[in-house]
């Protein structure tokens, strides 16, 4: 009787593990399928064939009240913009990294992701170690792309998936990249959006928002808080530009480190509660969604504006106000 107890447990171990590996093979094919289907596939037309819109007015500190985009390209660029939350993007994204995920994936070929808000350094390590570079090969990558027009420090390495030959050097990599941010950006900005916000601008603030925004209407939301404060000359105080600070010491373990309250004095251009102003330059590459929302904010009187633990985002016009939302959520102010 024990014997039979035994044998039926063992077969439904083994069943188990059958249903388990078959899933985590369907798993992994299905990431393969959706990785490959991202590489080369057409925008949409929004974001393909059309120039910026700009419904702010840094000259007269105006935001149009008007929806410049229109529902149905909103829509579609929402969607699009979540697109980088899909199941099968963040499998990838975490398996991307390993060898033998390369290997199945294509044993010639080897899958670059570079997400939206990723700094230039954080950027190259990753590609580095998929394609094996060394350290010179890293720095030349970083610098192609950098030493192109228009010549800024950080903001161009396009986010999107890539697949290069499993050899590729930093000048072929590097001219994939620079393509697509040629297509989805510099095509895209018009001499009539320059004269309203310089490029750099709008790619500093967009930068932004891929740190500090948790989806496009948040971006959105957040630019006009963001062009507020510029419109009063008041300091952004963004968490994200401390972040980019630390994170570039040679010391720091992480890209983007936790915020602590004596990094409210670290001495640095980019530290935006010391300075007033945009930042010098971007703090990583922003997406074409980030940079829309940088020069087509929501009209709003907010000054302030914070997250809670779920995400919620609560804006507020005074700083009385501020703190009496920050108490609610979280029993203190600040």
């Amino acid at each position: 009787m024990i014997r039979k107890i035994l044998i039926r447990s063992l077969l439904g171990m083994v069943l188990i593990l059958c249903i388990i590996a078959t899933a985590g093979i369907s798993i992994l094919l299905e990431s393969k399928e959706f990785a490959f289907s991202q590489i080369g596939e057409k925008p949409t037309k929004m974001i393909d064939n059309n120039p910026f819109t700009v419904s702010v007015d840094p000259e007269s500190q105006t935001i149009a009240e008007e929806d410049l985009l229109g529902k149905d390209n909103y829509e579609t660029l929402a969607q699009s913009h979540s697109s980088s939350d899909d199941w099968r993007g963040k499998i990838t994204a975490f398996l991307y990294r390993h060898e033998w995920y390369q290997n199945l994936a294509s044993p010639v070929s080897r899958i670059i992701v570079i997400w939206p808000g990723e700094r230039k350094e954080e950027i190259a390590a990753n590609t580095g170690d998929v394609l094996h570079w060394n350290k010179k090969q890293r720095e030349e990558f970083v610098q192609i792309i950098t030493d192109t027009e228009p010549v800024i420090p950080d903001g161009k390495f396009y986010p999107g998936q890539y697949v290069a030959y499993r050899n590729a050097t930093p000048q072929e990599v590097a001219a994939m990249i620079q393509e697509k941010f040629t297509t989805d950006i510099l095509n895209r900005y018009t001499d009539e959006v320059s004269v309203k916000v310089p490029l750099e601008d709008a790619l500093v603030i967009a930068s932004l928002l891929e740190r500090e925004a948790s989806d496009f209407e948040n971006m959105r939301e957040i630019s006009g808080v963001i062009w507020n404060r510029l419109f009063d000359d008041m300091p952004l105080q963004l968490d994200a530009t401390l972040q980019y600070v630390r994170g570039g010491r040679p010391a720091e373990k992480h890209w983007w480190p936790a915020v602590k309250p004596a990094d409210k004095y670290l001495k640095s251009p980019f530290n935006t509660y010391a300075n007033k102003g945009l930042p010098p330059a971007p703090i990583g590459s922003p997406s074409a969604a980030a940079v829309i929302a940088a020069l087509n904010p929501r009209p709003t009187d907010c000054i302030y504006y914070f997250h809670d633990k779920n995400q919620g985002y609560h804006c507020s016009v005074t700083y009385e106000e501020h703190v009496r939302k920050l108490k609610q959520q979280y029993g203190r102010g600040k």
